[in-house]
């Protein structure tokens, strides 16, 4: 059994996970990143996009992230993850229907203007709706 290590997942609003994992999967803004235990001391800036948690007893959890931050510390033999994340929704958290025109709405901004606000906007529905596909 691989070893687990501690993970927390919180925005200001709220603590939205937390537990123990044998792995992290997050997309950074140059990239995607796995954390297990022993990984080095980092801090990753997060993309709008899916967080992957295998837990420790073999579980899954996904979550959407609105940005954010990663920072992975490992002391003593002791890894520890902590996502600081600007808004984060479980999986079973999302409303598909508001994902849907919240995408309409976006693509529908995006066609009469390119607008960074819009992308965002766009961004985070397309990372909700393939969580709940």
């Amino acid at each position: 059994m691989p070893a687990s290590f501690e993970v927390s997942l919180v925005t200001p609003e709220r603590e939205v996970w937390s537990g123990r994992a044998t792995l992290v999967v997050a997309r950074g803004t140059e990239g995607e990143v796995g954390i297990m235990a022993g990984h080095a001391p980092m801090l990753l800036q997060l993309a709008i996009s899916a967080l992957h948690i295998r837990t420790e007893d073999g579980g899954r959890v996904a979550a959407a992230v609105d940005g954010g931050f990663l920072h992975v510390t490992t002391s003593g033999g002791r890894t520890r993850v902590d996502v600081l994340g600007e808004y984060a929704e479980l999986e079973h958290e999302i409303d598909v229907e508001r994902e849907r025109r919240r995408k309409e709405d976006a693509e529908r901004r995006i066609m009469e203007r390119d607008d960074a606000e819009a992308q965002a906007e766009l961004a985070k529905a397309i990372t909700r709706l393939s969580l709940r596909a």
